[in-house]
């Protein structure tokens, strides 16, 4: 197996990924469709920003929870559950879609029923690369394939989802989600894998042990801090893209397909570049770039008036948002003791996925209030504020190791 994809070897993680590969497209084919009906039916960058909201803000409230479990239960059991609840409420989606029974409001409701499903599911997909792999030296590798599928994903199922939505409506988008779980399920089903039955310590304590242990660690707290930052400013321009397709730049369903595909491309183009680091050490040095490229391109994107300019500041976007996300989790995921994998990949869950829903709310409403490019502007300010911050701690950590 060339080294690029050298975490495959272990036949347990090549099944996880290749069910990762279809279902993940399906999912980004959802989210597109979800976050463009609640536009039709409403046309508000509040309810964008409600629908973002309610799909992540379990993550920040359960997530911790999640991890307790996750620790505590068979990651491979609990996966098979969410997974096919999750497939459950994509057919109720289309379902409702098909019968004209949707509103604003219900699909707040099943956006939320989702983001607690995941509160779960997404702490869980994290923890278990550690044990799908046969050898800890591959587990670096495994992250960088798991975020090779994850913008794959995003690059192609944006794309799909833009043709889909302007060709056969927003329902089939959730049909083929649907469909896309049992890809996964079934890989799921295939992998053998022994868990270790963790101590049974009380719940509220295994979860004060887990805090206590990333507040500890002076580089898992620094990368969940800029994690948290960069999730609250700068990632809610994605919820709303489709404001900016269709009132900024005049277009439609596909033009903010293209849009988030131009993002996805530059996020596959970084996990790549992951996947083909042989050296962490190096690691800590693109992140503090990466970090302020993200202020940098989020405010090129925010002020520019062309749309073919806004694909390539989206692309570089992608890039930098995805190096500082995934190499954060790598940094992470290389430090962690293994009693502690599910808690502190919770914790990091609650900072990437958890915050978004506070930043997507707040960005929602201040849009509505002042015109949307200066509201990323600010954002692009305060997200290039958390790279220099992040900077001046991975110094003081080299000096010190």
């Amino acid at each position: 197996m060339p080294q690029f994809f050298r975490a495959l070897r272990s036949r347990n993680y090549r099944l996880y990924f290749l069910g990762q590969v279809v279902s993940l497209v399906g999912t980004w084919m959802q989210q597109v469709a979800m976050l463009w009906l609640a536009y039709r039916l409403s046309g508000s960058a509040l309810t964008l920003g409600t629908v973002g909201f309610a799909s992540q803000i379990p993550i920040l409230v359960f997530a911790s929870l999640g991890g307790v479990w996750i620790d505590r239960f068979d990651r491979r059991r609990l996966l098979l559950w969410t997974q096919s609840l999750s497939l459950l409420q994509s057919l109720l989606l289309a379902v409702l879609v098909w019968q004209e029974m949707v509103s604003p409001g219900l699909l707040v409701l099943l956006a939320f029923i989702l983001g607690c499903l995941n509160a779960v599911d997404v702490p869980a997909r994290q923890s278990i690369a550690a044990q799908l792999v046969e050898s800890p030296a591959d587990l670096q590798n495994a992250i960088a394939l798991n975020s090779i599928v994850i913008q794959s994903a995003r690059f192609i199922g944006p794309a799909i989802a833009g043709v889909v939505v302007a060709a056969a409506g927003e329902a089939v988008c959730f049909l083929l989600n649907a469909a896309s779980y049992l890809a996964v399920l079934l890989a799921l089903s295939l992998i053998r894998i022994t868990s270790v039955p963790a101590r049974p310590t009380p719940a509220l304590q295994a979860l004060r042990e887990g805090f206590q242990y990333a507040r500890g660690h002076r580089q898992i707290r620094s990368s969940l801090l800029l994690v948290a930052s960069i999730s609250f400013f700068a990632t809610p321009y994605t919820v709303m893209m489709p404001l900016l397709a269709r009132e900024i730049f005049g277009g439609d369903a596909s033009t903010y397909g293209g849009l988030i595909a131009s993002a996805g491309a530059g996020s596959l183009l970084a996990a790549v570049a992951l996947a083909s680091l042989a050296d962490t050490r190096k690691l800590r040095h693109w992140i503090v770039w990466a970090a302020a490229l993200v202020g940098i391109s989020l405010a090129v994107f925010a002020v520019t008036p062309v749309l073919g300019l806004a694909y390539p500041a989206l692309a570089v976007l992608g890039f930098a948002v995805i190096i500082t996300f995934s190499g954060s989790n790598t940094l992470i995921q290389t430090q962690l003791a293994e009693n502690y994998r599910g808690r502190v990949m919770a914790i990091y869950t609650m900072a990437f996925l958890g915050v978004a829903p506070l930043g997507s709310l707040a960005v929602g409403a201040v849009a509505e209030v002042i015109d949307i490019r200066l509201t990323l502007v600010v954002c692009a300010a305060v997200s290039l504020l958390a790279a220099l911050r992040y900077r001046q701690s991975a110094a003081s950590i080299e000096q010190n190791s």
